[in-house]
């Protein structure tokens, strides 16, 4: 690292630092220090030391460094603060606990001699750990060919706080199965299964959360504790206590900010630990806490050596300083995108006889500046070498980050940043890591579910029963019908049926068995989807005979407006942007339709296919249900498009009539590039010059009237639709072929999931997390969703808080007034928004990142989930606070409702969790609400599969003829529960092996059992074998496999394109054995003749193969080999 190094050397000062600092214990102070000059000072001033820890004030700081410090070395680490106030309440902070463990590890694996660097914010060493003996006494070593005790070890996860489950979803946990162990250790990027012979490892493996699947054998594994207090009595220590004090360098930023950083955090700590005690609270939650006084860490920092940086020669505070030195260093001022100013700078420099390094986040973009500097008659070059020092009067590009350049003025050298240039930050890709959980209980049945079957239709599940016939065993579902009626479904033929879900929670009404009544439904609703179908297919038929405008590749303007997006696109947002560009630059008209979460970039997509209409000459109407969005949205295109001459006007109830008047005007002549507005645009009065492209945000929101004068206005121009609804992915496959989609699912990457707290009410913790934010300067959303007494809550949080300034919003408001509170809150003139759930869906406000939620359990979870992701819309820690009454019991649902949401603070998990009832909104508003009646009829699953089986028909490669296929033989065929005890996992394994349609699949399910549950039980291998069997009969057009006693009947479907021809032949190889019968529907029949004794499970699972490979050698396409 010369390049950015080595002018150090030459400051006279610097040596005698470097000779200084090793000699006394107390610190030696810097001042003149500024921005990322720091971290590249302290990575200068550690060499020589094994550990350095490097101590901020903030977070932001903190992280900020961390991303500078990476270009020197690999070996740092960021550990971050819990939070003191409210930490029983999260949950465990699992990602917290992670990421600190992560730190813990690698300093207690650091080999001698090798450095660490370990980057952190004061607060981090107020909360007593486990010290480094007891943590290195607690781990546990596992290699292949270990002889170990599966219950001694099972209790020694426990003690370390590990939790016992039956099956693995995060860190933190383990389960086990017969001799198979799983364990998530938080230091592992994936858990780990353990499997034993008797009492030896048989083998270690990694496998994945979502699959449960193996990934790679490993040959040994190392189980750290599962957080860093894992008993209520250990005796802890400071964080500081892992450093050895000969050893190691403190370098801290601004001293005296330390000190007041964590005497706030102290004193809030201990006066609402006062609070509560005085409020009769237990303290019983926290008392595995312990907080150490801030006077007593800084006597115990400064008996190290240590570096104290500041910018100004401040006083530290109780830090002990031993000698200061003062260094002359600058900022650069920042060129906001001006390239000329840059190259006169650089001229200037140049002739003075500068070093100069120029450093950019990525290498092509290094190249790029150096290439075009040289076009400026500067002498520039890249380096990949960072070794080499920079000479007087050269100017070096090279691939690093720094947050903001700098300068020694004495020396002549100076770093000039990205971000000093074009004034943005680009954020680097991060490895994806463990963020939570998804939530897997939409597919789980529960006994008491509806369910639909679909031949029999729409019943409750009553559980799995063991029944025994004709003394073969089976696992039966049970499900009941209207009137007493009673199905019991063998598992095999699970797939049959699906859980029932609508779109509101209302309880669908039971249908009789032995009754048409279901049939009827079922056609209606056929009916409806055929037209639906058609609809759609002809609609995509016009469009694609249509021509639309062509427009041109990308141009430069294009290209330099698309580098100054000042964040990091994400792999599905360049996917949906190349195809949106592909469509535009075809002859077909476009109709794509861009799906995603809140926050993921959506606008961006639009904004770029704005600009590039834009310079052909094209004018863009960007359509929006509200007038707040039209103003968000115009702010969001007018800072985007500043430096380019495109005129962006907004039509809607905040500009006056005659702007209005004078927009309307200038559209006409051609004068507005990009119109935004609500549907103000959509009035008689407003015509166009040159309409090229509609973007239409939230569709489903405008009314139906809208919607009418919107597909008037569509109906030859490209269109481009955004939503945040997810669109469900079943339905988004059958629609594949009609309409053009792009699923936005990946996180943007700066984004910070979001800090959930689930607890009791009670008015000191409300206070502590207003103040907390409205001491950062942010804003509070506080939900409570009844209109009647909001006014009163209102009130009472004044009453709490008098200095915040407080308003609420429901929406019995009038619609005016609703948007003036609202507009006041994006402003910043109001502190706190107490609101019901209408918090704006698309609303974006950055400041807003705290939410509390008043009565949390009566929420639903998407609800819940939606409401969360209005905080965390920007680079700041996001806090949710899930509030229920005191002493209240929540119900089970509430309860598992609120631990599901605390799970997942994945943020891309609103599509993920694929929000059933959000899901099904979609599908209602992407189909039209005729159809939710229908979807209502039959339940969403199966009204998607019928959909599908339509437009396939249409599009004419459905020509599968729709029965199902069903086997039942004497063969003991179940999961014991010797093998999988747990009943959820059981129904899941039942229903995927259901859906086995051929050996491939066998194999691979075989394979997947194994692996997670040991070796297979004959009663499970026959499952599987029958499961493949089902699937070859469902090609040879078998429609059902029967045994009774000891003929096999093979009932053929009456429409089968079988060769009859054939059969006499194919009947002749079997002998006497096997006969055909001709009757309604046919079938054959085998019998086993002149045979003694009963047929083995074996042999009549072969058989039935035999026979059913023969009857599909019928099929009248068999000779084409299918």
């Amino acid at each position: 690292m010369q390049a950015l190094l080595a002018p150090l050397a030459e400051l006279a000062d610097y040596q005698d630092i470097l000779k200084d600092r090793k000699k006394e214990r107390g610190f030696i102070q810097i001042s003149g220090c500024v921005g990322s000059q720091k971290t590249h000072l302290m990575y200068a001033l550690g060499d020589g030391f094994e550990y350095r820890v490097i101590v901020f004030s903030s977070e932001e700081k903190a992280k900020k460094a961390y991303e500078e410090y990476r270009i020197f070395t690999d070996d740092v680490f960021f550990y971050p603060a819990r939070d003191l106030l409210f930490y029983y309440a999260d949950i465990k902070g699992r990602q917290l606990t992670d990421q600190r463990m992560g730190v813990l590890r690698a300093l207690m694996e650091k080999e001698d001699g090798k450095d660490i660097t370990v980057i952190t914010v004061m607060d981090a060493f107020l909360d007593g750990l486990a010290g480094p003996e007891q943590f290195k006494e607690q781990k546990i070593s596992l290699a292949g060919g270990d002889e170990i005790d599966l219950s001694e070890l099972e209790r020694s996860l426990t003690d370390m706080g590990y939790e016992r489950e039956s099956q693995i979803e995060g860190p933190g946990q383990f389960a086990v199965r017969g001799g198979i162990m799983d364990v998530y250790p938080l230091t592992e990027e994936l858990p780990v299964r353990i499997e034993l012979w008797g009492e030896e490892i048989d083998s270690l493996r990694s496998f994945d959360v979502e699959s449960q699947r193996s990934v790679e054998n490993l040959e040994s594994v190392v189980i750290y504790p599962a957080s860093e207090n894992w008993q209520d009595t250990m005796e802890t220590v400071p964080f500081l206590e892992y450093f050895p004090e000969d050893r190691t360098i403190l370098l801290l930023d601004e001293p005296k900010r330390l000190q007041e950083m964590a005497e706030e955090a102290e004193q809030e700590y201990f006066r609402s630990r006062e609070n509560r005690i005085e409020s009769g609270m237990e303290e019983t939650a926290e008392s595995g806490l312990t907080v150490y006084e801030t006077q007593d860490i800084i006597s115990r920092m400064n008996g190290y050596s240590g570096i104290a940086l500041t910018t100004l020669e401040s006083r530290c505070g109780a830090f002990h300083v031993r000698g200061t030195y003062s260094l002359q260093t600058k900022s650069v001022n920042p060129y906001n995108n001006s390239f000329e100013m840059l190259t006169r700078d650089l001229k200037r420099l140049k002739r003075s006889g500068y070093r100069v390094v120029l450093l950019s986040g990525s290498r092509t973009r290094a190249k790029r500046l150096a290439e075009d500097l040289r076009d400026y008659d500067l002498s520039s070059f890249y380096s990949e070498d960072m070794e080499r020092e920079v000479k007087p009067g050269e100017i070096m590009a090279a691939y690093g980050y720094a947050a903001e350049g700098y300068e020694y003025p004495m020396l002549k050298f100076m770093v000039i940043s990205e971000s000093d240039i074009f004034g943005r930050k680009k954020k680097k890709k991060r490895r994806k890591r463990y963020e939570g959980q998804k939530i897997q209980d939409f597919a789980e049945l529960k006994p008491g579910d509806y369910v639909v079957h679909e031949n029999h239709g729409i019943g409750i599940y009553n559980g799995i029963e063991k029944i025994e016939v004709d003394k073969v065993v089976k696992d039966y579902l049970k499900i009941s019908y209207a009137d007493g009626g009673v199905l019991y479904i063998p598992v095999a033929q699970m797939d049959l049926i699906q859980k029932y879900a609508g779109a509101d929670a209302k309880k669908p009404k039971l249908n009789k068995l032995g009754t048409v009544q279901w049939g009827k439904t079922k056609s209606q609703v056929r009916k409806a989807v055929q037209a639906v179908a058609e609809d759609l297919v002809k609609l995509y038929a016009v469009r694609q005979r249509a021509e639309g405008f062509v427009y041109g590749p990308d141009t430069v303007w294009q290209k330099e407006f698309e580098e100054m997006f000042p964040f990091e696109e994400t792999e599905d947002q360049i996917q949906a942007i190349e195809d949106t560009k592909h469509d535009m630059e075809s002859s077909k008209i476009m109709d794509r339709l861009i799906c995603g979460d809140v926050g993921y970039g959506k606008t961006e997509i639009a904004i770029r296919a704005a600009f590039k209409a834009v310079q052909e000459g094209k004018q863009v109407v960007y359509l929006v249900p509200t007038t707040i969005l039209a103003q968000q949205h115009y702010n969001t295109f007018v800072q985007r498009l500043k430096d380019f001459p495109v005129r962006i006007d907004l039509l809607c109830r905040f500009r006056s009539s005659y702007q209005q008047k004078k927009t309307v005007e200038d559209l006409r002549k051609g004068l507005v590039d990009i119109v935004i507005g609500t549907h103000r645009l959509l009035s008689k009065d407003v015509g166009f010059k040159d309409l090229g492209l509609l973007i239409i945000d939230e569709e489903q929101r405008f009314g139906v009237a809208h919607k009418e004068k919107i597909k008037k206005l569509r109906e030859n121009i490209d269109v481009l639709t955004l939503t945040a609804t997810p669109i469900p992915r079943t339905l988004h496959m059958s629609l594949i072929g009609i309409r053009d989609m792009s699923v936005l699912e990946e996180a943007p990457h700066d984004r910070m999931p979001i800090q959930t707290y689930v607890m009791e009410y009670n008015d000191e913790m409300v206070r502590e997390a207003v103040e907390r934010e409205l001491s950062r300067g942010g804003q509070v959303y506080y939900v409570y969703n009844r209109v009647n007494d909001i006014a009163d809550v209102a009130g009472h949080l004044q009453k709490l808080i008098p200095g915040a300034n407080i308003s609420y919003a429901h929406g019995q408001m009038r619609e005016r007034e609703l948007e003036d509170i609202m507009y006041d809150f994006i402003n910043g003139d109001i502190d706190v928004l107490v609101s019901t759930t209408i918090i704006e869906t698309g609303l974006d406000i950055p400041n807003a990142n705290t939410m509390i939620i008043q009565d949390a359990d009566r929420f639903g979870l998407s609800q819940l989930y939606q409401l969360r992701g209005r905080v965390g819309r920007s680079n700041r820690m996001a806090y949710a606070f899930l509030l229920y009454r005191r002493d209240k019991l929540l119900k089970e649902v509430a309860e598992k409702r609120l631990a599901a949401i605390r799970e997942f603070t994945d943020l891309g998990s609103g599509i993920k969790i694929a929000m059933r009832d959000l899901e099904i909104r979609g599908a209602g508003n992407l189909l039209g609400e005729a159809q939710s009646g229908h979807m209502e009829a039959v339940g969403y699953d199966m009204y998607c599969k019928m959909l599908n089986e339509a437009v396939l028909r249409l599009k004419g490669e459905g020509e599968e003829e729709i029965f199902t296929t069903t086997i039942d033989l004497n063969v003991d065929a179940y999961i014991p529960e010797s093998y999988i005890r747990n009943e959820y996992q059981k129904l899941d394994i039942y229903k995927r092996i259901a859906a086995i349609e051929n050996e491939e699949e066998m194999d691979d399910m075989t394979e997947e059992l194994i692996d997670r549950f040991g070796d297979i039980p004959k009663k499970v291998q026959q499952l599987l074998h029958i499961a493949a069997l089902k699937g070859l009969a469902h090609c040879a057009y078998v429609t059902a496999v029967e045994q009774k006693g000891e003929a096999i009947r093979f009932t053929m479907y009456e429409r089968a394109k079988i060769d009859p021809g054939k059969i006499p032949a194919m009947i002749a190889g079997y002998g006497r054995d096997l006969v055909f019968r001709t009757e309604e529907p046919p079938y054959f029949l085998y019998r086993k003749l002149g045979k003694s004794g009963k047929d083995t499970g074996e042999s009549v699972l072969e058989t039935v193969r035999r026979v059913l490979e023969d009857i599909r050698g019928l099929r009248t396409d068999a000779a084409d080999g299918k």
